[in-house]
């Protein structure tokens, strides 16, 4: 996995330079705006791709909030099927609207776009409520718990991808067996597929004579004071796996 351009990269590669909070350190990204450059990426023997949350020109505010849903093994797609119309039915009592994709693995992304208004802490703390009222409407199915071995078993809903997080496109191909694809979906297809149906062999064949992400795409929306007020009251997950991870370790020595 690489995120900073080498430099034997093409001039004529689009790129901006940013400052990775993660590794403490500015960051070359490639912009692939254009044929030519996803060209030069599979020369590269680039397979997956995974574009960020953010957009340059506006680089303090998520594009979409992103709901990933993994499920706890290969064979439990039907549960991620049921934990994704868990959190459909919170957007629309929130009065949201979304899409939804395969990952090309197990599980499946929800996607919902939103408006420039909204800022990365925010987006994070809206994310988090989604999350939190869709364990509490199925908690036999659906878990927020971060450290793997607390899931017993259910369907984790991942409410972290958030900021520099990226996700993996729709379309991209997945280096796994098979070599699925992260394949867009409609909302009443969900019961009679699986991730393996959509792979670099079937995808195109799939796909008709439109782009089926780009026009199923709601237009961007605003979120309420309201769950934006709840995510905020919610620990980040990441952080309190960490703290949890320290203090076991602590208890253990």
């Amino acid at each position: 996995m690489q995120k900073n351009l080498p430099s034997y990269t093409p001039s004529w590669v689009q790129r901006v330079t940013m400052w990775a909070e993660s590794s403490k350190r500015e960051v070359t990204y490639a912009l692939c705006n254009d044929r030519r450059t996803l060209l030069w990426f599979g020369n590269q023997r680039a397979v997956e791709y995974h574009p960020a949350l953010v957009r340059v020109d506006s680089a303090d505010h998520m594009t979409h909030l992103v709901l990933d849903i993994d499920p706890p093994h290969g064979d439990a797609f039907p549960e991620a099927v049921r934990a994704a119309r868990v959190v459909r039915r919170v957007l629309v009592d929130e009065g949201l609207d979304a899409v939804i994709k395969t990952s090309g693995a197990k599980g499946l992304h929800i996607f919902v776009p939103i408006d420039s208004s909204v800022s990365i802490d925010a987006a994070a703390a809206a994310t988090r409520a989604i999350a939190a009222r869709a364990e509490r409407l199925d908690p036999d199915t659906v878990t927020t718990a971060f450290v793997k071995d607390e899931r017993a078993g259910k369907v984790f809903l991942d409410s972290t991808r958030v900021g520099g997080a990226t996700v993996v496109a729709a379309y991209s191909p997945r280096v796994r067996p098979g070599a699925p694809v992260s394949f867009p979906l409609d909302w009443d297809e969900l019961n009679n597929v699986s991730p393996a149906d959509f792979t670099v062999l079937t995808a195109v064949g799939r796909l008709g004579d439109g782009d089926r992400w780009a026009t199923r795409m709601p237009q961007p929306q605003r979120l309420s004071t309201e769950l934006l007020e709840e995510g905020r009251s919610i620990p980040v997950a990441r952080v309190q796996a960490m703290h949890e991870g320290k203090r076991r370790a602590r208890g253990s020595r």
